[in-house]
């Protein structure tokens, strides 16, 4: 009998929507000239990508001219504490970031200590969530950029934005934030979260992959990464895709109206309930029971391996808490960091729901976790 597949891990991709698809079918048909073109096949081109801009800019709600298209949310983050530390002209550079981000701020930031930077790591409580009070008393002359997430990938926990934004503008310090997770899922107006840079990731978005931006206040100092003929205002170098930028308008457009997540929140906590009610304190949930995307249920069978349960669950897509490096199993950082128990963060699983994600799914995935997973 063949075994319907169910697709619950949108946090990893989302698929293009289908809106998205008809505006990239439009792009391809026309628009082929180079947008810096002042001719004829150029200038449709232009128009495209700066309709795109004002899209992104709607949604973010900020100037068209402070939003910079990169090639996915990764450009963005390195774009973000590379070009602010290479812009600084201090002997010492200093930047705070977050025990719990996602590799694209973690890696640049090794790279950077390898050339001199200082890099501080707050800690997270039980629950994935910083204390803003850390954030200040980490703060000092040197410090040239803080980038907290602003929700995790893994276990969906939102941070203190609005708090940690007030601490870094009352030291003059450029505040970034990793928004790729909670674009379209929850609001990221950037003057009321109060910050200076912020990430998007187009395949997080109903976009497809390759597409991304980096909202930059005006007046924000950063060293470009890709140096070149001197495209999207001097900050990127390089031919601008209009298919991609129109690809990713759309998808912000789309991402304006939240309605669609207060579904999914019903969905996610239905799902939730169904487990605790099946499994009882076998088991647990992980992140923050409030402040978390409303898409995201990231929870752990206690004594379980989640790579396991998953490759026992039939075509249902999902991820684990936990990765399989030279046939060890290895407990993720974010569960790490929060202090989460092997016993329990090993048997962790996310399950992140979408748009288009059905109540029947929901009960689908139950059914298939209780004829897998063993009850306590």
């Amino acid at each position: 009998m063949d075994v319907t597949p169910i697709y619950l891990d949108h946090n990893a991709s989302t698929p293009i929507a289908p809106e998205v698809a008809a505006v990239m079918r439009k792009a391809m048909e026309g628009a082929f000239g180079n947008p810096s073109s002042p001719h004829w096949a150029g200038v449709p081109a232009r128009q495209m990508v700066e309709k795109a801009r004002g899209q992104v800019a709607d949604l973010l709600d900020c100037a068209p001219q402070e939003v910079v298209f990169t090639s996915g949310g990764s450009e963005a983050n390195n774009f973000a504490l590379k070009g602010a530390f290479f812009a600084s002209n201090r002997t010492h550079r200093h930047i705070i970031t977050t025990r719990v981000e996602h590799p694209a701020i973690v890696a640049p930031c090794r790279f950077l200590e390898r050339l001199g930077a200082e890099i501080t790591w707050l800690p997270v409580d039980g629950t994935g969530r910083i204390d803003p009070d850390d954030l200040r008393r980490a703060i000092t002359g040197d410090t040239i950029v803080i980038s907290v997430m602003h929700a995790n990938n893994e276990i969906g926990t939102i941070q203190p934005i609005e708090d940690c934004a007030a601490i870094a503008r009352e030291h003059g310090i450029p505040f970034h934030t990793d928004a790729a997770q909670s674009v379209g899922k929850i609001a990221t107006r950037v003057d009321e979260l109060g910050i200076d840079l912020l990430t998007v990731a187009g395949h997080k978005l109903y976009a497809p992959k390759g597409v991304g931006a980096l909202y930059l206040r005006d007046g924000i100092d950063l060293e470009p990464l890709i140096h070149g003929a001197g495209h999207e205002g001097g900050r990127r170098a390089g031919t601008e895709s209009a298919l991609l930028a129109a690809a990713l308008g759309e998808a912000c457009r789309l991402a304006a109206d939240l309605a669609d997540m207060e579904r999914v929140k019903i969905l996610r906590d239905r799902f939730w309930r169904a487990l605790q009610e099946r499994f009882g304190n076998g088991v647990t949930l992980n992140g923050h029971a409030e402040h978390r995307l409303p898409n995201t249920l990231n929870v752990s069978f206690i004594g379980r391996i989640g790579a396991d349960i998953l490759a026992g669950l039939d075509h249902v897509a999902a991820s684990t808490g936990s990765a399989c490096h030279s046939g060890r199993i290895e407990l993720s950082p974010v569960l790490a960091a929060m202090g989460v128990a092997p016993g329990s963060g090993m048997g962790a699983l996310r399950f992140s729901l979408g748009r288009a994600t059905t109540p029947e799914e929901i009960d689908e995935v139950v059914r298939r976790l209780v004829a897998t997973v063993p009850r306590p």
